[in-house]
């Protein structure tokens, strides 16, 4: 319903002495704020505005009480004028004669003459006002900072669906140019979008709200407002119910509540936020959650109270499952979260325990990141040092012994070749001597070492490594050996 702003009758008393003036000279005088034409010109043509459209979009706009039937109380489009000089819409005037009324619905005067006029004058006012403001809100949707300002006001107004659908818009301006993220922010935005959170709220409402904040610069306050557990616990329940947009949005948005603070392990370790995410992550239909989920779940595994409970939920197999297929930013958040998990017994169980483990990360070495790399020798080592007999003749028939050799014999750092020389001497001192050789020797023929290098090999052990391992390395890779390799 619209709200009648301060023009009371059809005829205004305004200026010195109480002069009464028409509708048409109050709009000439810009009493009215009228203008002429009523045409929106796009690309050079002239388009005829259409008021019934214009009525609809400015739907909660305040209206001049003149153009407003008193039957309806909505904004008359072909307005008609009684013998007692009341002005009604058409439509709702002759319904009401046909209910059998011969009276002036206002005045409640008995009729003389039945007939209505069309009120030319006011329809004219009545599209040249709306026009104005059509074109005037056109032209502020053209610049986003202001659109951005109008829709955080509208959103203090409106409920239900319009709610929806103003959050909606909200999002889709803010996500698209920073100048209206700038105008949310100045104008307390955030704190509006995030008041909207809460036990009640729909998932429709908590979906775009959520959709808005992600995009914003959130400040400490508001941050401290969004952990309340009546909001996690919303935005959790959209984590494992709402569509694949909505679960990236929550789970960005819980990562950026996690930022610079203690998180709370009562919501770190929930259940259902840990189920939700493992599912975002396993989800092979919308691949494009997985770096979301991944970023997510590598700030929960920094807490070392929680990470028992990811182990639990099954969270190893299907990680160390995607590792062959994943791309170099999502492979080193995976070998971050399994390394981090390798930290503790029941991590350590869970990889030796999925068989494959060993094969998916040996096959990881000397074909990524320095970084990555790192993170695949400490989960081999891990799992070797578990049960050493087992998990080396598993590493070493993967070939772990011949890559090893083309890390220590690379320019990787120092310490990724200290620990590929621990590595190689855990393997010997726990596998059959003869197959270690001849790994060691495939590893050598993959580095291209022929004789001539073989001696600087040597001399680079002991350069990179602790000189007691280099030495057995290097007493191990002995003449007599390396002959049998030819």
């Amino acid at each position: 319903m619209y709200k009648p702003s301060s023009y009371r009758n059809v005829k205004l008393d305004v200026g010195v002495g109480g002069q009464v003036l028409d509708l048409e000279t109050a709009v000439k005088d810009g009493v009215l704020d009228g203008v002429g034409g009523g045409v929106l010109v796009s690309a050079g043509v002239a388009e005829k505005l259409d008021l019934k459209k214009m009525i609809e979009e400015l739907e909660s706009i305040e209206v001049p009480s003149v153009f407003i039937c008193p039957i309806s109380l909505d904004p008359m489009e072909d307005p008609v004028t009684l013998c007692t000089g009341q002005t009604y819409e058409r439509s709702n005037i002759l319904k009401w004669f046909s209910l059998g009324h011969c009276t002036c619905p206002t005045t409640m005067q008995e009729l003389w003459d039945d007939t209505v006029t069309p009120n030319r004058t006011m329809q004219h006012l009545i599209y040249s006002w709306f026009s104005q403001k059509f074109l005037a809100m056109k032209k502020r949707s053209e610049d986003v900072q202001g659109r951005a300002i109008e829709l955080l006001e509208n959103l203090k107004k409106v409920k239900g669906q319009a709610r929806v659908q103003t959050l909606k818009e909200l999002r889709q301006v803010v996500a698209a140019h920073s100048t209206a993220r700038k105008a949310v922010l100045d104008n307390g935005g955030t704190a509006l979008v995030s008041s909207l959170l809460g036990p009640f709220t729909t998932h429709a409402v908590g979906s775009e709200a959520v959709g808005i904040l992600v995009n914003l610069d959130i400040d400490f306050a508001s941050k401290s407002n969004l952990r309340q557990p009546a909001k996690i616990s919303l935005m959790v329940d959209m984590l494992n119910e709402g569509s694949i947009e909505t679960k990236i949005n929550v789970t960005r948005l819980i990562e950026m509540l996690m930022e610079g603070s203690d998180f709370e392990n009562e919501n770190l370790s929930s259940l259902s936020l840990l189920v939700g995410l493992l599912r975002l992550v396993k989800d092979k239909r919308h691949p494009n959650g997985l770096l979301a989920g991944l970023g997510l779940l590598k700030s929960i595994c920094s807490h070392e109270s929680v990470r028992g409970s990811v182990v639990r939920i099954g969270t190893v197999p299907p990680l160390v499952e995607l590792l062959p297929s994943l791309n170099s930013e999502c492979l080193e958040l995976a070998l971050y979260i399994l390394e981090v998990l390798s930290s503790i017994p029941e991590g350590r169980l869970a990889l030796k325990c999925c068989a494959s483990t060993i094969p998916n990360v040996v096959k990881l070495l000397m074909r990524v990141s320095e970084a990555c790399m790192q993170l695949a020798l400490s989960i081999l080592w891990a799992v070797c040092m578990l049960a050493p007999e087992e998990c080396t003749a598993l590493a070493v028939e993967a070939g772990l012994a011949a890559k090893l050799l083309l890390v220590i014999q690379s320019g990787c750092n120092p310490e990724l070749k200290q620990r590929s020389v621990e590595l190689l001497k855990l393997c010997s001192l726990n596998y059959t001597s003869t197959i270690v050789i001849s790994e060691y020797g495939k590893g050598l023929e993959l580095a291209g070492l022929d004789d001539a290098k073989w001696g600087y090999f040597k001399f680079k052990l002991m350069v990179y490594c602790d000189s007691d391992i280099a030495e057995f390395v290097s007493n191990l890779l002995s003449e007599q050996a390396h002959e049998s390799w030819k």
